[in-house]
C-alpha cells in the first residue's frame, strides 16, 4: 500500500503505537487519518499535535454501533476507507484468576473490537475493489504473554482472525496485515512493569524494547510490501519456528526465564 492521499483509520490512537501510526502515515501523504480512542481528551490532543488531516473521535471499540456509526460517519465524511488499523489492546496482567468481567474486556477488546470493524469497514471496501486491515495482534499472538492468561489467549484469537480475514477476503481486493511487536516503550508496558507484572517483566528481558516509531516505521514497510505477518522484532519470527520445532523445549526456556525473573 502507497499511503499517499489514503483515507485511514486508527482504533486505540490517544498513545503508543496507535499515535505513532498516525504522525507516520499524514508523514507519508495521508489524506486523512481518523484518530478514534475511547480517550477523547487525549485523542483529542494527538489529533492537534498532527494537524488539519487528523480527525479525532471518541469511540468504544467494545460497542458495535459506535463502530458501525464511526465508519458510515468516515465514509460520509471523505468518501471511502483504504486503511483500518484495529489496534485497541488491552492487558491484564494475571492468570486464571483473573474473574470472568476481566476475561471478558479482554476478550471485547482485543478480540471482538476486530470482528466489529472487520463487519463495519469491509461492505465499503468490497464495494470500492479493494481495501487493507492492519490488525495489531503482538508478538503475544504469535508465541505467548508470560504471566497474562488473558492477552495472550485473546492475541491469539486476534491473529486467527486475521489471517481467515486474509484468506477469505485477499482474492477480492482486501488485504490484511498483522502487527506483531514485542516490547514497546508504551505505557502498556511502563504500567506493567511499575506494578511488577511478570508478563511485562518477561518482555523487557526478552529483547530490545522498541519506541512507537520504530513499530510504525515497520508498519509502513509491511504495508507497502502487503506482508500479512509484520515483524517489527525480528527474533520473533526465530522464536516461532523454534517453538514449532520443538515445543517442549521452548516451554522449557520460558519457565527457566521465569524462574530468573521470580528468584
Amino acid at each position: 500500500m502507497n499511503l499517499t492521499d489514503r483515507i485511514v483509520m486508527i482504533t486505540g490512537a490517544a498513545g503508543g503505537i496507535g499515535a505513532a501510526l498516525a504522525r507516520r502515515f499524514t508523514a507519508e501523504g495521508a489524506a486523512a487519518v481518523v484518530l478514534a480512542d475511547v480517550n477523547s481528551e487525549a485523542v483529542r490532543a494527538v489529533a492537534d499535535s498532527i494537524g488539519p488531516t487528523a480527525h479525532p473521535v471518541a469511540v468504544d471499540v467494545t460497542d458495535e454501533e459506535q463502530i458501525r456509526a464511526l465508519v458510515a460517519d468516515t465514509e460520509q465524511r471523505y468518501g471511502r476507507i483504504d486503511l483500518f488499523c484495529a489496534n485497541a489492546g488491552i492487558t491484564t496482567g494475571g492468570g486464571i484468576e483473573i474473574d470472568d468481567a476481566g476475561w471478558d474486556r479482554a476478550w471485547r477488546v482485543n478480540v471482538l473490537a476486530h470482528v466489529y470493524s472487520a463487519r463495519a469497514v469491509l461492505p465499503g471496501m468490497l464495494a470500492q475493489g479493494g481495501g487493507h486491515l492492519l490488525h495489531t495482534c503482538s508478538a503475544a499472538g504469535v508465541l505467548t504473554a508470560v504471566g497474562d492468561a488473558p492477552y495472550t489467549a485473546t492475541k491469539h484469537a486476534a491473529l486467527g482472525f486475521a489471517e481467515w480475514l486474509s484468506v477469505t477476503y485477499r482474492d477480492r481486493g482486501i488485504r490484511v496485515s498483522a502487527l506483531c511487536p514485542q516490547g514497546v516503550d508504551t505505557p502498556m508496558l511502563a504500567d506493567g512493569l511499575a506494578a511488577g507484572h511478570l508478563g511485562a517483566r518477561v518482555v523487557a528481558a526478552s529483547g530490545a524494547v522498541l519506541t512507537p516509531d520504530q513499530v510504525a516505521d515497520a508498519a509502513v514497510a509491511g504495508l507497502a510490501e502487503e506482508r500479512f505477518l509484520i515483524l517489527p522484532h525480528p527474533e520473533v519470527a526465530a522464536y516461532a519456528r523454534r517453538r514449532a520445532e520443538d515445543p517442549d523445549g521452548w516451554q522449557a526456556g520460558l519457565r527457566k526465564l521465569v524462574r530468573r525473573l521470580t528468584a
